[in-house]
């Protein structure tokens, strides 16, 4: 099974969650986070990112946050949402040979449902797992949710995604790991999970052994 985070992965949102949490903060009359440090906190869940960059906000009022936040995303949000060069091309050869899909996220339930039923790629995923309904990266349990629901053991699993919290949560969870370097987080900051490779594009995915299918 090959398990895709989305945002800075499969979806080129990272513009859009920067605005949107520079958006929120300035409503509620908050230091604005630079770009560098919103997009810093991608790839965790909603409620642990905005912990990270507004922590002089009592945890009373972190779901006002969380739903300005929100409201920001949808109002921000391209139709439909960019997806990287060559993300629907590779994700229909990898089920071509034979790969279950899965996708971990940071998103809510909420937000994964709605881009891909506007996407239209409701059937394109065998397992999805949202951080809302679960632990937030670095935490396994995410990845492990979905290994026992696909009855699928951690040495036939891949882990790829763009920040150091996906690479992290795959080595505690005792799977393999590919980064992708168009994302949020350094080259550096990915190779020191030891993922099997560093792309430069999803296509490049293809050509790597451990991705050769069955």
């Amino acid at each position: 099974m090959i398990i895709f985070d989305w945002d800075g992965t499969l979806c080129d949102s990272v513009a859009q969650i920067v605005r949107s949490v520079q958006g929120v903060a300035r409503e509620m009359g908050l230091p604005v986070p630079s770009e560098a440090e919103a997009a810093n906190i991608i790839g965790l869940s909603l409620h642990r990112a905005m912990e990270v960059l507004f922590p002089e906000v009592p945890p009373v009022e972190l779901e006002q946050l969380i739903s300005g936040y929100s409201s920001h995303y949808v109002a921000n949000e391209e139709a439909p949402p960019a997806m990287f060069p060559g993300a629907l091309e590779t994700l229909n050869e990898l089920r071509g040979r034979g790969f279950e899909l899965a996708v971990a996220t940071g998103k809510s339930r909420r937000g994964l449902d709605r881009v891909l039923r506007v996407m239209g790629m409701e059937d394109m995923f065998d397992a999805t797992r949202c951080a809302d309904e679960t632990t937030s990266k670095p935490d396994p349990l995410m990845l492990n949710e979905l290994l026992l629901e696909r009855s699928i053991s951690p040495e036939r699993a891949v882990m790829i995604g763009d920040t150091e919290y996906d690479l992290e949560m795959a080595v505690n969870a005792g799977i393999s790991s590919v980064g992708v370097s168009f994302g949020v987080h350094s080259i550096e900051r990915l190779a020191v999970h030891k993922p099997v490779a560093i792309v430069d594009s999803l296509p490049q995915l293809l050509e790597l052994p451990e991705l050769a299918g069955r």
